[in-house]
């Protein structure tokens, strides 16, 4: 899995004029699932994003994590994060997982990650505007393969 996380202000995402989720103080998360990720990926990353220490505390060092703030997160599906850009211009993404199995992990990623904050999130699939106020701009990719050493 391929997680890029967006400290913000606020955040939304709508299908089709429709707001379906968003968030306050808290994450924007685009994930992205590849063919060899597994349940216990999405458990560790949901993990190491909840506890991740990026928030400020009162002397503004990057010293709290999302829990200890209160806030939440969106999450967003994207596949395009798997893309494999190394021959030619036209990216491929053939290491994404495919969608039967990445829908899967993405629910359950968004479940794990529930279990320690608020989580709203998109439409799985759809084509989807996504509005984001940035905080910082804080913006870290984690890799759910660096995880699993």
């Amino acid at each position: 899995m391929i997680a890029v996380l967006q400290r913000v202000s606020r955040a939304g995402v709508s299908v089709d004029g429709v707001q379906t989720g968003s968030v306050e103080t808290g994450f924007l998360i685009l994930l992205g699932v590849a063919k060899e990720d597994t349940e216990q990926d999405a458990g560790r990353l949901s993990e190491k994003i909840a506890a991740l220490r990026v928030f400020e505390d009162e002397n503004g060092k990057m010293n709290r994590s999302v829990v200890q703030i209160g806030g939440g997160a969106l999450v967003v599906s994207n596949f395009t994060l798997l893309a494999d850009y190394s021959h030619g211009n036209r990216p491929d993404f053939m290491g994404a997982a495919p969608p039967d199995k990445a829908k899967a992990l993405y629910e359950r990623f968004i479940d794990l990650l529930g279990e320690h904050i608020p989580v709203q999130s998109g439409v799985f699939g759809a084509d989807m505007d996504v509005f984001i106020e940035n905080d910082g701009p804080v913006t870290i990719v984690m890799n759910s393969e660096k995880l699993r050493k």
